[in-house]
């Protein structure tokens, strides 16, 4: 089977749409998804960037705004501009990065970015988190407990290491099994018939 790892970060804004569909288009191309959480800030500083690059430009972000709200209206899924952002989504990374490995985890993952992008809700919050696992089907304090170790710390900064050896530079990315690499929300399709044919 056609195989595609999904790299997601939960401050990626475009991260949420294709969040949101990938499985979806996935089974129907017959392509087997590998989601993986990584961290676009070492990648950001070493760029020399202190934030999100839509918020360094403030007409590249004013776009991206109307943009995504465009595309959630298209996808018939919810949109609200989380304040402030980019939120601090390291603890969701590492609670998605326990919980992925585990049957809640995907769940779990969609969750965040509904709360944070469909209904405009801060994802750092311990309290807000527990919650998004126990409605994901996951022992909560278990979760938080796991994710809080240093294997798992070490986990996530492996994997952000491995997506930039990669040339991982932004997120959503999807990289094929013969190392192809799209880039962009806009890419899924893209990158799932080249899955396929090169399978």
């Amino acid at each position: 089977m056609a195989r595609i790892t999904f790299w997601f970060e939960f401050a990626s804004t475009y991260s949420y749409p294709a969040a949101m569909r990938i499985e979806e288009l996935a089974e129907a191309s017959e392509v087997e998804v590998t989601w993986r959480p990584f961290l676009l800030g070492p990648i950001f500083n070493a760029q020399g960037w202190a934030t999100s690059p839509f918020n360094l430009y403030p007409a590249k972000g004013a776009n991206m705004w109307r943009d995504l709200e465009r595309t959630c209206a298209e996808l018939k899924i919810p949109f609200k501009r989380p304040t402030p952002f980019p939120q601090n989504g390291l603890l969701a990374a590492r609670i998605a990065t326990y919980g992925l490995s585990r049957a809640w985890g995907v769940a779990f993952t969609k969750a965040v970015y509904r709360t944070e992008f469909g209904d405009g809700q801060s994802i750092d919050s311990p309290t807000v988190l527990k919650g998004l696992v126990a409605d994901a089907g996951g022992d909560a304090d278990a979760a938080c407990q796991g994710a809080l170790t240093e294997i798992n710390k070490l986990a996530l900064k492996q994997a952000t290491d491995q997506a930039i050896a990669l040339g991982v530079f932004g997120a959503p990315s999807f990289v094929t099994d013969d190392g192809e690499l799209f880039w962009g929300n806009d890419r899924l399709e893209q990158a799932l018939c080249w899955a396929v044919s090169s399978d």
